[in-house]
């Protein structure tokens, strides 16, 4: 049985990360009778599933609703298609990022190159017109 700094190094997380992982469920945890927690070899490689899952964009209940098809080692059909329908919700989110990205990329083009049809300043009559044409009067 590993202690909880023992584990936190191993897996490559804090010992705060695990704590939290055993309150959401995720990583069962055994006490010594002073209270301390420990936790089997196996736990250091269900840490780093669990990080994989968290870096996959799962959230913790995504995550424990997957764990038994882990456990048991049968991938089962509920788990699949709740994978498909997370990836599937993230390549809505990046689809929606892509097009956020695609509208900053004109607004930054519209900043760098104004045109009356953008930019009410510079249409006749604005202050920027008038300025700019003043200056082309006298030039």
């Amino acid at each position: 049985m590993l202690r909880i700094g023992d584990v936190a190094t191993r897996a490559g997380v804090s010992t705060r990360a695990l704590r939290y992982y055993e309150e959401q469920g995720l990583l069962p945890a055994e006490r010594t009778t002073s209270g301390q927690r420990i936790y089997p070899e196996a736990a250091i490689e269900r840490v780093q599933l669990i990080q994989r899952l968290y870096t996959a964009g799962l959230p913790s209940r995504t995550i424990l609703q997957l764990l038994p098809s882990v456990d048991t080692g049968v991938a089962a059909p509920e788990a699949m298609a709740l994978l498909h329908s997370e990836r599937d919700r993230i390549a809505a989110d990046i689809a929606e990022l892509e097009r956020a990205r695609e509208e900053l990329s004109r607004v930054i083009d519209i900043c760098l190159n104004p045109t009356p049809e953008h930019c009410p300043a510079l249409r006749e009559g604005g202050p920027a017109y008038e300025g700019s044409h003043a200056k082309a009067l006298a030039a």
